[in-house]
């Protein structure tokens, strides 16, 4: 999107510095790398990303200053689910944007729940080091000492041997670098939520108590495998969340009708939907707390609609991703989250970008192409 960094990358681009640019993340990460980090970053104007950060906080603090959100937000929590001692506001906030034929961001997802924040810094300084980019280019989008804001956000005041990362077996999990990598910058381990066992009203990983949680257990998985841990819930548990459980729902595809804004098309729940469009192809059905894509529908047919539990669904206006990022193989789309820590103040601190040729931007909409897959951010000088 930056012509002259991109001239310059795709010029000097050799599939041997590719390669060592997967041997150094796997080297870091101490472990292959289980999903598809793209052949290049991306450098977007600074006045985009600033734009994209702006966006993402006017979206934010809209649903939170919003009484009537909030309170409908209280039915998005299922009642098994319903964690106690909710925080006033989320710790962790992603905003994902797509970006148009206009370069104008658009919103495609906002979610009140963790990503890779200890992956992706690994991913842009990999870039950086083997690629020999220029120092005039950013990844940060916050000022300051990344690694002691993201331990203050994960362990708190508590010792790290008494804080966990809760996961479905996270040594099976896609995103285990992520965890390799929380633990080494935060000394924080990943446990299973099966390995926990409650005494009284404490959770102990073997004899250790656990007195704080960065929670990245999805909901939804949970549900599908069947899993039931040994404590609920819904216990009022001697424990401190970092990031507590119920942000997962009600900043979620939940919020996306609630949204006026700019970057937001138009999105109804599907049990209150007027009438079904003619035109359904330029639309998208996606199931409310579905992850990493699972359910979604580009372009669903009247059949589809009638199919599902409406209760459960949100029909979105279809955001056109326009392909701005010049590859070997063409225009290549991009998909942009901006990363938000929520302690003191709401703070911008890192990008994460997927890029793809697809019909969708994940993996599996990807296969077998070259220059798509996960990738990092860097603002060039205005």
């Amino acid at each position: 999107m930056v012509p002259e960094y991109r001239r310059k990358f795709n010029h000097e681009f050799t599939p041997e510095k590719y390669a060592a640019f997967l041997r150094t993340l796997s080297d870091r990460c101490g472990m292959p790398i289980a999903f598809r980090n793209c052949e290049t970053p991306c450098f977007f104007p600074a006045t985009l990303i600033e734009k994209m950060t702006r966006y993402g906080k006017e979206l934010i603090n809209a649903l939170m200053s919003n009484p009537e959100y909030r309170a409908a937000s209280d039915s998005a929590i299922p009642a098994e689910y319903n964690v106690p001692n909710e925080t006033k506001h989320p710790l962790f906030v992603q905003v994902d944007f797509g970006i148009d034929a206009n370069l104008e961001p658009k919103l495609v997802e906002i979610q009140g729940f963790p990503s890779l924040y200890a992956f992706q810094p690994v991913v842009a300084e990999a870039y950086r080091e083997v690629y020999g980019l220029s120092g005039d280019l950013r990844h940060w989008l916050m000022d300051g000492d990344y690694w002691a804001l993201l331990g203050k956000a994960i362990v708190g005041d508590e010792d790290p041997e008494n804080v966990i990362l809760m996961e479905i077996d996270p040594y099976q999990q896609k995103t285990l670098p992520d965890f390799v990598m929380t633990e080494k910058y935060c000394g924080v381990k990943p446990v299973s939520v099966t390995d926990l066992r409650k005494r009284g009203n404490r959770l102990y990983h073997g004899d250790v108590p656990i007195r704080r949680i960065y929670n990245r257990v999805i909901v939804d998985e949970l549900q599908r495998k069947n899993i039931r841990p040994a404590f609920d819930f819904r216990d009022d548990l001697d424990v401190e969340w970092a990031g507590h459980p119920n942000w997962y729902f009600r900043i979620s595809k939940f919020s996306l009708p609630y949204l006026e804004h700019a970057s937001v098309p138009r999105t109804w729940f599907l049990d209150k939907l007027p009438e079904i469009p003619r035109d359904l192809e330029n639309y998208v059905l996606k199931p409310l707390y579905s992850f990493a894509g699972l359910g979604v529908v580009i372009g669903p047919t009247r059949e589809q609609l009638e199919a599902v539990d409406a209760s459960q669904y949100i029909l979105q206006e279809k955001v056109e991703f326009a392909p701005v990022i010049e590859t070997p193989f063409g225009g290549t789309k991009a998909e942009v989250r901006v990363m938000y820590i929520w302690q003191d103040a709401l703070e911008a601190v890192l990008l994460i970008v997927r890029m793809g040729r697809g019909k969708m931007m994940g993996v599996d909409h990807n296969r077998e192409l070259e220059w798509v897959g996960a990738s990092a951010g860097f603002a060039a000088p205005n």
